[in-house]
């Protein structure tokens, strides 16, 4: 039996009928889709979710590069089970996409991208916002979406949708693979009728896998576990992703290992597990760094390795430190020239903590007291940050993360990617749940914060989500609070004016740069902009795309502020100006170096003696082989 249908229309009754199935549980892969119509696929896509709205959701987006990111946030808040479809028309629409891809894509965060193409029989050539390219007729701007996708195809003849549209949902499930997929789909190919099989429009159900280890990686594993004095275990966003905090919590308390955590990991253990150390790497605790520097054996759980991680390779000191690699993916499993487990991240420390109960294995007291009496003094030194002794005066940043710390609970999530409150939120926020922490610092997006707590919200709308926000972000994406006030969702934006791009202001410092066009202010006579503060005004434009909006000038003001949002069952902002980006935000500084290039020749004092710290830093960096 077949059923005449639009290639458009088939598509989206397609998407409606696959599902994810992990531990029994099943769910919508594809539960609502993001557009922005234009003739690429207004005709198409569009007149296809109207025909079928009942089976797809739609929601109506401002930006597709923040589309993207609600989806991305959905589909991080839904464990990578199910996630949204993104349809944008030809042209800027298409290539809007491609900072959201990359996002996704380096992140492991599945969605599905589907922009409208030029016409696939060149009938009308060129079309409007087409890219001609003298040397092949047959690439589109889409072709940008390739290197930043983990599947692409484009569909040129309608019956070519169905391997496509396989092919699509078995890389998004795929725990190695996902990320983005892109289906580029030519305008006129859309529109075009076909005579589909009925099995395509059946229910598909994609189980995503849980691997376990082979017996002669766990083997070896479990020896190197046990020669270790002192292991240390690096907890990675494959924790989450793989729902692995339990077995995780279970392998730490029965082996007494203490577990560092990258930005993606933190909350794998909560902040007062037993052996919980903290953050690790460039942004990471005193405590975690100084264990990574004496550390013989790393033990990587689903972590990829940045360079924020290894402080640029210069963080794991100790003579003969070994790495053992716990991660899904053989890529990942084999760096740092690691010894690989290949496995599933719950599964693999399931398999790990039973092996070496069976040898009642456990590391030696000395070394428990040794770190725990360290994350006491650092909790210290955080509860001093967050302390506001004078509550009538400006806060400064950290005072404002302590403020929300002392009013949050399990139930609060918080979104942040980019600007100088990542360093800050690795260093001393106290995560009380597994999907508390939500930081996006793979491919640190100014921007994604507004959307993806959309997106956030749409995955647990009983949850309080807030957007923590600076004014260099804000300024980059404000749009989707539109959609959020169209859509009655309650997120919380929690807004800080600090009048310029305070992370790259203390960076440039420290490299030579001297905050050199780093600041929000006027321009002077030497043409740096070192004149006073703009005069933008962040918390009225906010209230002038429809937000509620609570300003609050001191600490006490601000903890009334926070509450009073929190409690809202609609979109709030809360504005807090705190110092501005030439002064120091409060938390410790960074516990471990990060390679930024200084010049090698100049004749500025700054820049001279920068590079003379870079190269004493440079000097200790090892190649682990």
């Amino acid at each position: 039996m077949t059923t005449r249908l639009t290639v458009a229309q088939a598509l989206v009754r397609f998407l409606a009928a696959q599902y994810t199935e992990r531990d029994g549980v099943r769910q919508r892969l594809i539960s609502a889709t993001w557009g922005i119509f234009g003739h690429g696929n207004v005709a198409g896509l569009g007149q296809a979710l109207v025909e079928y709205g009942d089976d797809m959701p739609f929601h109506q987006g401002r930006n597709e590069q923040s589309m993207v990111h609600a989806a991305v946030g959905y589909a991080r808040q839904s464990n990578r089970l199910s996630t949204h479809a993104v349809t944008t028309s030809i042209g800027p629409g298409a290539t809007n996409l491609v900072t959201g891809a990359a996002l996704a894509t380096i992140n492991h965060l599945p969605v599905l991208l589907l922009p409208g193409d030029i016409f696939a029989t060149r009938v009308a050539d060129p079309v409007l916002q087409q890219l001609e390219v003298p040397y092949a007729g047959d690439i589109s701007v889409n072709d940008s979406l390739r290197p930043v996708s983990k599947y692409f195809d484009r569909v040129t003849r309608p019956e070519a949708l169905i391997p496509a549209a396989l092919q699509a949902m078995r890389v998004l499930t795929d725990p190695v693979e996902t990320g983005a997929v892109t289906l580029a789909l030519p305008q006129d190919v859309q529109a075009e009728a076909y005579d589909w099989p009925d099995e395509f429009f059946a229910e598909r159900t994609w189980t995503v896998r849980r691997p376990g280890a082979d017996p002669t990686e766990l083997a070896e594993a479990v020896s190197a576990i046990r020669v270790a004095q002192r292991p240390l275990v690096i907890a990675g966003g494959g924790v989450h992703h793989s729902r692995a905090e339990e077995a995780l919590a279970e392998f730490a308390a029965a082996t007494g290992i203490p577990v560092a955590s990258t930005q993606a990991g933190k909350g794998s253990l909560r902040h007062d597990h037993p052996q919980d150390v903290g953050a690790v790497g460039h942004t990471g605790t005193a405590t975690a760094n100084e264990l990574a520097r004496q550390a013989d054996l790393v033990i990587g759980v689903g972590t990829r390795y940045t360079d924020f991680t290894t402080a640029s390779g210069t963080l794991f000191e100790q003579q003969g430190v070994r790495f053992l690699n716990l991660n899904i993916a053989p890529y990942d499993g084999h760096k740092l020239a690691g010894q690989p487990l290949v496995a599933d991240a719950r599964s693999g420390l399931t398999e790990l903590t039973e092996a070496l109960q069976l040898h009642t294995h456990r590391v030696s007291g000395t070394y428990i007291d040794e770190y725990s009496l360290d994350k006491e003094r650092w909790e210290q030194r955080v509860d001093a940050c967050f302390e506001a002794e004078e509550p009538d005066i400006r806060p400064t940043q950290a005072q404002v993360l302590g403020a929300l710390d002392a009013l949050a609970d399990e139930s609060d999530v918080i979104v942040n990617a980019a600007g100088s409150l990542p360093g800050d939120l690795h260093k001393l926020w106290r995560a009380r749940s597994r999907d508390q922490y939500h930081l996006e610092y793979g491919y640190s997006c100014m921007g994604y914060e507004i959307p993806a707590a959309i997106g956030v919200k749409m995955a647990a709308p009983e949850r309080n989500v807030w957007a923590l926000v600076g004014d260099g972000t804000y300024l980059m994406m404000p749009t989707e609070i539109v959609t959020a006030v169209q859509e009655g969702i309650a997120i919380k934006l929690l807004l800080i004016q600090n009048h310029g791009y305070a992370s790259i202001g203390g960076l440039s410092e420290t490299v030579g740069g001297e905050r050199f066009g780093t600041a929000y202010r006027y321009q002077s006579d030497d043409g740096t902009y070192t004149g006073a503060p703009l005069p933008v005004d962040l918390a009225a434009n906010a209230a002038s795309l429809g937000m509620r909006v609570l300003r609050a000038k001191t600490v006490r003001d601000l903890r009334a502020a926070l509450a009073e949002a929190r409690a809202a069952d609609t979109p709030t902002c809360v504005y807090v100006e705190t110092e501005t980006a030439d002064t120091v935000s409060g938390p410790p500084p960074a516990q471990a170096w990060w390679d930024v290039p200084v010049a090698e020749t100049a004749t500025r004092a700054s820049a001279v003696k920068a590079r003379e710290l870079y190269e004493r830093h440079v000097s200790t960096r090892r190649r682990h082989l």
